[in-house]
């Protein structure tokens, strides 16, 4: 039996099947894309009789958008065949969705996100933004040499299908999901919360809840804020039914913000819950780092423990090598953060394993 054991939280960037829209260098772009995307599902079930300027809208609006996604038409009609024209008469009048159409992914990227989640040796993993149990044990059978004999992961939320996901080399136990909880008529979680049961090979049940919170892109309606600040709240208070002086309990995931954050101050403040990042850094954000954006280096990733699992806490780190131009990156800080070197095989953006990096920790058994 191991003396020691490994748990990671990756966010993979949707590498597996990515959604077309999601698959563009500039946040912006993604954004103004997805804003449009928003206005054109608004629109399109509007229950009030179209105007013509809303039909004229619609068709400009899909003229736009019709390379990311597809209208699915399960009841009557929105387009007319050659989808030059509306012909419903309002949202009540045709049933369907968008859908969003799916790009090629590189399989050098494969390989780097193969390369990171190797390299942390984790037993235990949270997997975020997957596309399936099937896709996740095929990931482990063609790119990780069956290193996870457990995979799980249940279809949440999204709408595009970019889920949170587990591997593991020991047998799961329960599963629980809090995928319909609702805070009045809203639901909670954008993708899920859900609780995996591991059993450990001493015998110790772990339990594990993977997350991937609400994002402070795609804010339409300047809602995100609120939005992740409820799911922090929601998690802190499925905790209560842990007793996180004794249980083995682990929250890991992208969180989308910094440790210090007012939406994620409900988590933080969840007395015997500690940061493996801080147990192993301190308060210097410059190891701590997990994602960058326009020259902010954040810690967004996260793995936090109950009191049992700091008891037994070895060490922890990040693993960035999958990040594209990762030294350029940090050379530009001028030494406030630590110069790092990406793999040799990251020479593309679209190579890269994620732009995440890893978060792993280490315990005894």
């Amino acid at each position: 039996m191991a003396d020691t054991f490994r748990i990671a939280s990756f966010n993979v960037e949707n590498l597996f099947s990515r959604a077309k829209i999601l698959n563009l260098r500039s946040h912006d772009n993604i954004d103004d894309k997805l804003a449009k995307v928003d206005e054109f599902n608004k629109l399109i079930h509007k229950t009030a009789n179209f105007t013509t300027a809303q039909k004229d809208r619609i068709l400009e609006l899909y003229g736009e958008l019709k390379e990311y996604i597809g209208v699915r038409e399960n009841r009557g009609k929105l387009f007319n065949s050659s989808k030059t024209a509306v012909v419903a008469t309002s949202g009540k009048h045709w049933d369907g969705e968008i859908e969003f159409k799916r790009d090629k992914f590189s399989e050098v990227g494969r390989e780097n996100t193969a390369k990171v989640i190797r390299s942390v040796r984790a037993d235990v993993a949270c997997i975020v933004e997957a596309e399936d149990r099937p896709t996740l044990k095929a990931f482990d059978t063609d790119q990780l040499n069956y290193r996870f004999k457990y995979e799980m992961l249940l279809d949440g939320n999204d709408p595009r299908g970019i889920d949170v996901g587990i591997y593991s080399r020991f047998p799961l136990g329960g599963i629980w999901t809090h995928m319909f909880d609702k805070k009045g008529n809203s639901t909670i979680f954008s993708r899920d919360c859900p609780e995996y049961e591991i059993h450990l090979p001493d015998g110790k049940s772990l339990f594990m809840l993977c997350n991937h919170l609400k994002s402070k892109g795609y804010d339409f309606g300047g809602t995100a804020n609120a939005r992740r600040k409820s799911q922090a709240t929601a998690i802190a208070e499925i905790l209560e039914g842990y007793n996180l002086l004794n249980d083995w309990v682990v929250v890991a995931g992208d969180m989308n913000d910094r440790p210090d954050s007012d939406p994620l101050k409900p988590l933080m403040d969840v007395p015997n819950l500690f940061d493996v990042l801080e147990l192993q850094f301190g308060g210097d954000v410059s190891r701590r780092w997990t994602y960058e954006y326009n020259g902010k280096f954040d810690q967004i990733d996260f793995i936090l423990v109950s009191k049992p699992l700091k008891n037994a806490f070895k060490k922890a780190g990040v693993e960035r090598r999958g990040i594209y131009k990762l030294k350029e990156l940090t050379q530009s800080t001028n030494g406030q953060i630590p110069v790092e070197t990406e793999f040799d095989t990251v020479t593309h953006w679209t190579d890269a394993a994620s732009d995440h990096g890893a978060v792993w920790a280490e315990f005894e058994l």
